[in-house]
């Protein structure tokens, strides 16, 4: 790729998943940041979250206040934020001609919803379609690890919330249903190994972003 303004005929979406302590967040911001020093325009969001009203959805998602959440009021609420977050944000960046970076989308709905809370998928397929329009990321990175240890990470930095407090069973129920999405949309998702380090994620994260954005 060449330095300075790059325009695109049009916006490219990325999302990127994986189970808790992958550094979907870090590894999301880094590329955004070494698009933006290649002249792109990228806009870098989040699921649950992206707009006023979807971080309000999700601060009832993740509280640990709320452990008697339903399993089928969580679904629905996943789902409402990500129908204000496509509107108010994804949406527009795309029809701008920007790249959109989500650490998560519907992925994680049917991994954590579907293969770990047991919810239908075809139930879970057709509130997608009515949320997101049948909206797919052009290109998926699944950072994938192993659970006890995506676990440790998060408690090492404190970080808490009602899924993470889920028992490692769920959690690796949550993994092999990202395992399966793969094998289904080989095509579409790539898995990058998270027990490396950041730098090296990083640039197998670029190399695969490349390859789409020369393509």
């Amino acid at each position: 790729m060449k330095s300075g303004k790059q325009k695109l005929k049009k916006g490219i979406f990325i999302s990127l998943e994986g189970i808790e302590g992958t550094g979907k967040s870090t590894q999301a911001r880094m590329l955004s940041e070494y698009l933006r020093k290649k002249g792109y325009e990228t806009a870098l969001t989040e699921e649950p979250g992206g707009t006023p009203i979807s971080r309000e959805i999700r601060k009832v998602l993740l509280s640990t206040k709320h452990d008697k959440m339903d399993y089928m009021a969580e679904l629905l609420l996943y789902n409402a934020a990500r129908i204000q977050h496509i509107r108010e944000k994804i949406a527009p960046a795309l029809a701008k001609g920007k790249i959109v970076i989500t650490d998560r989308f519907s992925d994680s709905t049917v991994a954590y919803q579907g293969y770990g809370r047991g919810i239908s998928l075809k139930l879970i397929d057709s509130l997608d379609r009515i949320a997101t329009g049948g909206m797919r990321p052009d290109l998926t990175i699944l950072l994938d690890l192993d659970v006890k240890t995506g676990l440790m990470r998060n408690k090492h930095i404190n970080k808490v919330d009602r899924l993470e407090l889920e028992d490692v069973r769920f959690h690796k129920k949550v993994r092999r249903g990202f395992i399966r999405l793969t094998a289904k949309e080989p095509e579409r998702i790539k898995i990058v190994k998270a027990s490396k380090g950041i730098d090296k994620i990083h640039t197998e994260i670029v190399r695969i972003v490349e390859r789409v954005l020369k393509a």
